[in-house]
Formats: C-alpha cells, structure tokens, sequence
C-alpha cells in the first residue's frame, strides 16, 4: 500500500534521467466510512511528528518508497522540503511497531476544503503482515476528523500492486486514470523496473 502523489510542477532535471511510464489513478472518499476503524494490533502505535528534520523525513521516506520510485521529495533541495513539512498544512503521522518506525502516511489539507493522502506507505519488512490494511483506515478516519469535503488519494503503476484494491476496498473510488512520463533523474540512484522504462 504505496503512493507517492505526482504533481505538474517536478524538480528540474540536473544530469540525465531515465524516463518512465506510469498509469495514475486519481481516488476520491465523499463520506466517512460507517463505524470506527479497526484497531491497531498489540503493540502497534501512531504518532505525529510535527516540523520533522529534513535528514529525519528523508529516511523514512527513502525507506518506505525506495522500491516504488518514489523520487519527488528526493530530488526537492533540503530548504524547500524543510519549509514544506513546517506547514500547518502537512501532517506526518508515523506507524511505529513498539518503538520501530514500520510506516508512515502524511495528510496534506493545504488545499481546503479537501483532504489528501499525500504518501502512504510501510518499511518492506512490514509489507504482508496485514497492519497496512488497518493502518489506512486509521489514517482515513484521522482524516475525517479534520472535516473535510472529501478526501483524496493517488496511486500509480509503479506501486506495489495491492495498492489500488486496498484504496477500493476501504471505501474510496475511482475519479479518473491518466498516463504520465516521468523522468526521474539517475543520481537518485532508484532501481527502476525495466516494465516501466519508455524510450
């Protein structure tokens, strides 16, 4: 359950790129889901961290999206990032396993009256244990709270392939899903999956 939410505005190219293609699914939930979100399990907890380091957020999300070409806060310059999370706006909320980081999502409401799923994603060793599921719907009703019209979420083809089904199934639904090229520059150093390199 992976997403990084491209946007029209990405970091100019220094040094050569590669070029990808991806198909982007744009996801909408208009109304609360009906009762409370499943608990976390035992030992399970979510945290916010509020104005996080620069240094910090960029390991977690290297973590998190190094397999998923998640690339564009890799390529932002650190003073831009770091005024970036010092928002209001953006909200990083931390699942940790004990005292481990084993996932984070950021909620974005800069562009009100809408809240949006910004990144959503776990650290690999976390991936298949079933706290992904109940981790989303945490942060959905967390989002809720914030009493949004709605709230929003991007997913992609360069995701982890249970990405899109895990949105549906936890009530939202399809908007629309466009074909995007990204040309994500090789000194990030991100292992790009050869299905997805265009000419």
């Amino acid at each position: 359950m992976i997403t990084e939410v491209p946007c029209a505005a990405t970091p100019k190219e220094t040094g050569g790129g590669t070029r990808i293609g991806v198909d982007v699914t744009f996801l909408c939930m208009d109304r609360p889901p009906p009762g409370a979100p499943p608990p976390l399990p035992e030992g399970y907890s979510i945290r916010q961290t509020f104005r996080p380091g620069v240094a910090w957020y960029r390991a977690l999300y290297d973590a998190v999206g190094h397999d998923y070409c998640w690339w564009l806060r890799r390529a932002m310059p650190d003073h831009e990032l770091a005024a970036l999370l010092s928002s209001p706006g953006i909200g990083v909320h931390v699942l940790y396993d004990g005292d481990v980081p084993a996932g984070f999502c950021e909620l974005d409401s800069r562009y009100a009256p809408d809240v949006n799923i910004a990144y959503f994603g776990l650290l690999p060793a976390w991936v298949g244990r079933g706290v992904g599921r109940v981790f989303l719907h945490q942060m959905v009703a967390r989002a809720w709270q914030m009493r949004p019209a709605a709230v929003r979420v991007n997913t992609c083809t360069a995701d982890h392939p249970r990405a899109l089904p895990t949105y549906l199934r936890a009530g939202f639904h399809t908007l629309r899903t466009i074909r995007e090229i990204w040309q994500i520059p090789t000194t990030l150093g991100l292992p790009l999956p050869e299905r997805l390199k265009v000419a």
